[in-house]
């Protein structure tokens, strides 16, 4: 973590002491976290643990109870229209219209970011997402692995800072899944930022430079993924949810 408590120019990300609550529910408990430019951190933990709560902050989809984070050198708690185009969101809802094309949906965005050639960069896009043949067709005859990879498409439109998603591999076959998976690769090899929720250990752990593990609220765990044993991570994973959840009890 920085000396100072404030974000370097290297850093995309850059959280400290980060909480939130909802009544007497403390979602966050304290969260800190860095990450620098062109890295992939992936994040995992069980159902509860503040993953997606922490992305709809850092997002600006939510606010904080208290804590501060940093965006490519934005504070989130400005959300302003700069702070907002370094940001690509992946979640489960696809935030694209069925009765419209898939070159029509992306149009709809880049206008809305105000690009200049709407139509060259949706049409870009798309190619590059895998989807040329089917640009003209109606959203809402796609598979899901088609409409996934269509969501990255118009998550990077804008061409943001940092990408957030939030299990990407939901409710995709295996086939899907690998199409998800070499689209993915080609971002990262591109070195753009990421932070991915997954509960895909073997998949998580592929693609990413650096690993965290969150536990009721808290950061359990986070390093480099070449420090780490892949093969008895599944294994250090459940033992470190175990240790959280001894801990918090005892406090």
């Amino acid at each position: 973590m920085s000396e100072n408590g404030l974000p370097s120019p290297n850093h995309i990300l850059f959280v400290k002491a980060l909480r939130k609550t909802f009544g007497l529910i403390q979602a966050l408990r304290g969260i800190d976290l860095e990450l620098f430019k062109g890295e992939f951190l992936t994040i995992f933990g069980p159902n509860g643990a503040g993953k997606t709560t922490l992305i709809k902050i850092l997002s600006s989809l939510a606010k904080p109870t208290s804590g501060t984070a940093y965006i490519a050198g934005f504070n989130i708690e400005d959300a302003n229209p700069q702070m907002r185009s370094q940001i690509g969101v992946i979640s489960h809802a696809s935030y694209l219209y069925d009765n419209l094309s898939a070159l029509e949906n992306l149009v709809f965005y880049a206008k809305m970011h105000r690009l200049e050639n709407p139509e060259e960069r949706a049409a870009q896009v798309i190619d590059e997402m895998g989807l040329k043949a089917r640009m003209h067709d109606p959203v809402g005859v796609f598979s899901r692995g088609m409409t996934q990879r269509l969501s990255i498409a118009r998550a990077i439109i804008n061409n943001p800072a940092i990408l957030f998603l939030d299990e990407p591999y939901t409710g995709l076959d295996q086939h899907a899944s690998e199409n998800l998976k070499e689209r993915l690769s080609v971002l990262r090899d591109a070195k753009r930022s990421i932070v991915m929720i997954t509960h895909d250990i073997p998949r998580g752990l592929e693609m990413c430079d650096r690993v965290a593990i969150m536990a009721d609220g808290k950061k359990a765990f986070m390093g480099h993924v070449d420090d780490v044993d892949k093969n008895s991570f599944e294994g250090f994973y459940y033992q470190t949810i175990a240790n959280s959840r001894v801990d918090k009890n005892r406090k």
